[in-house]
């Protein structure tokens, strides 16, 4: 997945904080640690995990607190969460889903599934970011083919004004009509290359919206990520 990844590990239980430690920094993990989660809070703004091992039960700061607070503030909405927790409820994992967890589990856990369950929302974090981008930059550049017909209206609207004032001029000689002619020679390629140009442009709108069709929004694809890691 690239970079080493910061996991920051939250439960009022010293074993399991210890376990995940030495699991996680064995396999190439960087791991922080805190009690409960006013402390992990403060870690949160130190460290900015990539991802976030998080106890549901805990003193001072529950962990759906601390996951409301985390998913309203715009710095930290992105971390993905995975929560712990030794309920067993549907409704338990409903909320924490609408809460904005990435994956649940529950308590006895398995170290393989945690394993294989926090790679899977890294990666899926990862294809989120980097479809983000891309629309970004789709939106981009539709903002600059925009900007680019307007110039060119503007453009052509110039050059409209270029022809009256030509056809304005009074002839006195044989060297102004050369003149008015080599201008207006001049001013009917430039028609051209604009007409081809704008043409090139209208082709790349089209293009572009065909891909935006095909592309999956990003909504979409986060609903789809929550559902296939919640069954897994």
């Amino acid at each position: 997945m690239g970079t080493q990844k910061k996991i920051l590990i939250v439960d009022d239980e010293t074993i399991n904080l210890d376990f995940f430690d030495v699991m996680l920094s064995k396999l190439g993990f960087t791991v922080e640690k805190a009690t409960d989660g006013v402390a992990a809070l403060e870690k949160v703004k130190k460290f900015f995990p990539d991802l976030i091992l998080l106890d549901n039960i805990m003193p001072r700061m529950s962990g759906w607190e601390l996951t409301r607070i985390l998913k309203n503030d715009p710095k930290y909405k992105e971390i993905p969460i995975v929560m712990f927790s030794a309920m067993d409820d549907v409704k338990d994992k409903i909320e924490g889903f609408e809460l904005g967890v990435d994956d649940y589990i529950t308590k006895p856990f398995n170290f393989s599934e945690v394993l294989a369950r926090i790679r899977a929302v890294l990666r899926n974090r990862e294809l989120y970011a980097q479809i983000v981008v891309r629309e970004s930059r789709l939106s981009l550049a539709e903002e600059l083919s925009a900007d680019m017909k307007r110039n060119l209206l503007d453009f052509v609207k110039t050059i409209d004004e270029l022809d009256e004032a030509i056809e304005s001029i009074n002839l006195k000689d044989k060297d102004d009509t050369g003149a008015f002619n080599a201008v207006s020679e001049k001013s009917r390629k430039v028609r051209k290359q604009v007409a081809e140009l704008d043409a090139r442009i209208e082709k790349t709108i089209a293009e572009w919206e065909r891909l935006k069709k095909s592309e999956i929004g990003l909504t979409l694809l986060e609903n789809q990520i929550r559902k296939n890691t919640s069954q897994e």
